[in-house]
């Protein structure tokens, strides 16, 4: 099957209707999972009202994100009043981590975890033809989708989500993924390259590359066992495509992230100057009870690498608050930690604690919830004040930006993203959606860059 772009296709076909929740990961599997339907013979919807099977591909990460879910499963069986035949399927962690719990209200036909997607057209069939529900969730050791088409879902046209690998070995106490997600595999690099010249040969202009720990990627042919890939290799692979093509990816850990990745990333100007690269917490006994396989000073050791060779890399992070018996001197060295990296954003959550981990099962979630959003509340404001020192740092710098669309605030503005991964904002200027365009900050927020045109 030819990799990259596959269209939309309609003409009469039935419908499906897809609804995604939680990572960028779980985007790229909704444009497999419509690969496979449109295959099929199916048709993507956007009218709920119109589809004959409807699709939740979820996500675990935080009890938040099931209990959406939920929500939306009620709401779905309206459709099923009003319309006969119509299928429910719950895709993805949360079908691979309740199973059989997601059947017992009558509404979903079909469970499916994140490696039975090519199950999806026989399950169907069986649903109709059994009038009985359906449900696959074995993982796999093997599975990456590598000659799946996806379907692009993005409505820009400009940014492309690659998926290199699956699974996660790393076993953080808090983390369902190895358990929803399976094993790490890593995909053949010469399909990822493949795909990668086929989107940018239909127009997209950055390729986002993805794992869960992009940083383990690692392939080794099954004809050849000297030829070997790691995650810094396939990188320059990727940014050889072309040099007018923007490479991204995430996620990267702060255990594994290499000096040969660093290296990488400034010999190639098309590789964007950011890392994503999660601490969770800045306590040392924190980090050891999550398992996260590193100490406070490895992770300042990797941010000042990182600092060395890519002076204006963009550093964002995820930060945990109140986290199974944290203190509050462990609070304190997190709130320590965000202040000497000076990260240019975070995404910051209260624990949520997730059965079946191996925090679930060892530790007492023992911090009160007022105590946990406090925290959380110093940590956001924290990073706030944090996020707009490091924008006012780029006040007078010209910078380059991929055009993505209209701003939301202002419509007769354009808006797109630096290399460092910085929102900027700009005068329209008769540009358009995927243009480079050269900009001068003149101001900011403590999210936004607002620009005049060079």
């Amino acid at each position: 099957m030819k990799l990259g772009i596959r269209p939309i296709l309609d003409a009469g076909r039935p419908k499906v209707y897809i609804e995604t929740y939680g990572c960028q990961m779980n985007v790229n599997d909704s444009e497999v999972i419509l690969s496979i339907l449109q295959d099929e013979g199916y048709a993507l919807t956007e009218n709920i009202e119109e589809a004959s099977i409807i699709l939740a591909n979820t996500c675990s990460i935080r009890d938040n994100a099931e209990q959406r879910i939920w929500g939306r499963i009620e709401q779905f069986r309206l459709q099923k009043r009003k319309r006969d035949g119509v299928i429910i399927g719950i895709m993805g962690c949360m079908a691979e981590r309740l199973k059989d719990k997601l059947l017992e209200g009558k509404v979903v036909d079909l469970v499916a975890g994140p490696d039975s997607y090519r199950n999806l057209p026989e399950m169907i069939r069986e649903i109709k033809a059994k009038q009985e529900p359906q449900m696959h969730v074995q993982l796999s050791k093997d599975e990456t989708y590598a000659e799946i088409s996806p379907v692009r879902l993005d409505k820009n046209g400009i940014s492309a989500f690659i998926s290199i690998m699956r699974g996660c070995n790393n076993c953080c106490s808090y983390c369902v993924v190895p358990y929803t997600r399976g094993p790490e595999r890593s995909r053949d690099p010469f399909s990822i390259v493949r795909e990668a010249e086929e989107v940018y040969a239909n127009g997209y202009k950055e390729v986002n590359l993805l794992g869960q720990n992009v940083d383990k990627y690692f392939w080794k042919d099954p004809e050849d066992a000297d030829h070997t890939v790691n995650f810094a290799q396939l990188l320059e692979m990727v940014a050889k495509v072309d040099p007018g093509m923007r490479v991204r990816f995430s996620t990267s850990y702060p255990s594994d992230i290499s000096d040969e990745v660093i290296e990488t990333m400034a010999r190639y100007d098309n590789i964007c100057k950011h890392i994503h690269l999660p601490v969770q917490s800045g306590s040392d006994y924190m980090l050891e009870k999550m398992r996260r396989k590193y100490n406070r000073e490895w992770y300042l050791n990797r941010v000042d690498k990182i600092r060395e060779v890519i002076p204006d890399c963009g550093i964002t992070t995820d930060v945990i608050a109140g986290f199974c018996g944290e203190t509050e001197q462990d609070h304190k060295d997190t709130l320590s930690l965000m202040e000497q990296v000076g990260y240019d954003s975070a995404f910051m959550f209260a624990y949520s604690n997730r059965p079946g981990t191996l925090a679930s099962r060892k530790y007492e979630d023992d911090i009160p919830y007022e105590v946990k959003t406090a925290r959380l509340n110093e940590i956001i404001a924290l990073q706030n004040r944090m996020s707009l020192k490091s924008n006012e740092r780029e006040l007078g710098k010209i910078v380059e930006v991929l055009v993505e669309g209209p701003s939301k605030r202002n419509p007769e503005q354009l808006c797109g993203r630096a290399s460092n991964n910085k929102m900027c904002v700009f005068p329209n200027g008769g540009h358009k959606v995927g243009d480079y365009v050269m900009v001068k900050v003149e101001s900011c927020t403590s999210a936004t860059l607002i620009c005049s045109l060079v």
